[in-house]
């Protein structure tokens, strides 16, 4: 596991530049030479040694990867995604032959969703704006509604239903104390060139499965209308108001990560899109076998929070403390916080 060289055409700088868009085309054969050159076997060989090790790459996409997107990423230093998409990329390099498969997350969404502003009105009917939450209470009092131009082809025109709705995913939220219902700006719409992944990132991907002869993986969230989808492995809310169900949890992907025997996890936000699919799978670990938290590692150097600036070099909002704590909870759980520079078999237990 003796780390490995960067190829050539790696240039650190590709990772400040949303406009990069790596060629495809030399990937392939560029990735037969480096395979012949240092060795580097196919994937399904990790099987036989129980070495399988997945790289889970969260949300890496250009509206949160760049100033130029629409809910960049920039943690507290102002440079966030930017630093974390260069030493994530390196990673995937200097680890290629040990890394067995990549999964990359996409957050897809379309015009109007609960957490858009285009969803909701005031009490006059006007627009609401983006970085503002919505509470219960807001609904209740009649100070916000959801925009009753959309009900007809969300619920068929029934307003009094998606009114009843709305409330009752608040109310959930609410209840469950992660999060309360926060309006985004509208990011990561499908077609978009936000949706794409950093160009540095899907480089390195693509590259790690000509190498590897596996699967450029991908798992696609966050479409549903009705509620958000920070995690990979399921919605935030799961019911509707009437009893039936809303939304279904990701069982398929939990179980591949279950599967594997080392699972390491990178990407943005470790406030939010991280944070929730850690959580949730630290859930199903904590139900099936504690133990499993072990074989989770988490490049604490290769994810930011979200922070918004206030205009005056402070910040409207700062969710750094939220990960912190998560990654507190983490870590006494037994998950691995690592750092992406460290060689991998100098992690703990990383055997």
């Amino acid at each position: 596991m003796n780390p490995l060289p960067l190829p050539s055409f790696f240039d650190p700088k590709n990772a400040e530049r949303h406009a990069y868009d790596p060629d495809q085309a030399r990937l392939l054969p560029a990735a037969a030479a480096w395979r012949r050159e240092h060795g580097i076997t196919p994937s399904s060989e990790d099987a036989r040694t129980s070495r399988k090790t997945h790289l889970l790459l969260i949300d890496v996409q250009k509206d949160f990867c760049f100033p130029e997107g629409s809910l960049y990423v920039a943690g507290r230093s102002g440079r966030g995604a930017l630093d974390d998409n260069r030493r994530t990329a390196e990673f995937i390099y200097r680890n290629l032959g040990a890394i067995t498969d990549i999964t990359a997350t996409f957050d897809t969404h379309y015009a109007f969703q609960i957490f858009f502003p285009s969803f909701w009105v005031d009490a006059h009917g006007a627009p609401l704006a983006p970085f503002r939450e919505i509470s219960v209470s807001d609904i209740d009092a009649g100070a916000v509604k959801p925009n009753s131009e959309i009900a007809a082809w969300l619920c068929g025109g029934d307003e009094a239903w998606l009114l009843e709705q709305v409330r009752h995913y608040c109310a959930e939220l609410e209840k469950a104390g992660k999060y309360r219902l926060y309006l985004w700006p509208p990011h990561c719409i499908l077609g978009s060139a936000g949706h794409a992944l950093a160009g540095v990132l899907h480089e390195a991907r693509l590259f790690h499965a000509f190498a590897r002869s596996t699967q450029s993986w991908s798992e696609i969230k966050g479409g549903h209308a009705l509620t958000e989808n920070y995690s990979v492995l399921r919605p935030e809310v799961l019911s509707r108001h009437d009893g039936g169900r809303l939304a279904e949890a990701n069982s398929s992907f939990l179980k591949t990560l279950l599967a594997a025997d080392r699972v390491i996890i990178a990407g943005q936000a470790a406030s939010h899109c991280v944070k929730s699919s850690i959580d949730d799978l630290l859930d199903a670990i904590q139900q099936h076998d504690p133990k499993l938290a072990r074989k989770v590692y988490l490049l604490g150097d290769c994810m930011s929070s979200v922070t918004v600036p206030d205009g005056q070099g402070g910040f409207a909002a700062d969710f750094t403390p939220q990960a912190e704590a998560a990654f507190e909870r983490y870590r006494e759980a037994g998950m691995r916080i690592v750092r992406s520079t460290e060689p991998m078999e100098a992690w703990p237990a990383f055997r």
